[in-house]
């Protein structure tokens, strides 16, 4: 089992920035790619931004490309999202994910991680 929890959602302005967090325990942290979703209301939870087992390759949604940068540090078994110029449109409950799989997809669908963390809401005012 694979235990995931996020921090360091909440509220801010337009044009703003959050760093949230992802504290992973319970498996080899190292083994896992790690990914970020998230899902506003009324919506399905998207895919916001991925990165593999070393941390040499990542992944983003278009939504979130030149703004958003994932990293992780795997000596502390957590996975960072860094939000700049954040927008209105951001709004949603941000989940991070760890897959042992394969990837066949690049990790960017939601049936290709096998743990979840229960999510931080992010909040964006305008």
């Amino acid at each position: 089992q694979v235990q995931l929890v996020e921090s360091g959602g909440g509220l801010v302005q337009a044009g703003g920035s959050l760093r949230l967090s992802c504290a992973a325990s319970g498996r080899t942290f190292s083994s896992s790619a790690m990914g970020w979703f998230r899902q506003a209301p009324g919506k399905d939870r998207e895919f916001v931004a991925r990165i593999t087992r070393s941390g040499g390759s990542t992944r983003y949604a278009d939504s979130v490309k030149g703004r958003f940068t994932i990293s992780r540090d795997n000596a502390k078994n957590t996975v960072y999202l860094q939000m700049n110029s954040l927008k209105p449109e951001d709004t949603a409950v941000y989940y991070c994910a760890a897959s042992y799989g394969s990837g066949l997809y690049g990790y960017t669908r939601r049936y290709e991680y096998d743990y979840w963390g229960q999510g931080t809401q992010v909040t964006v005012s305008s």
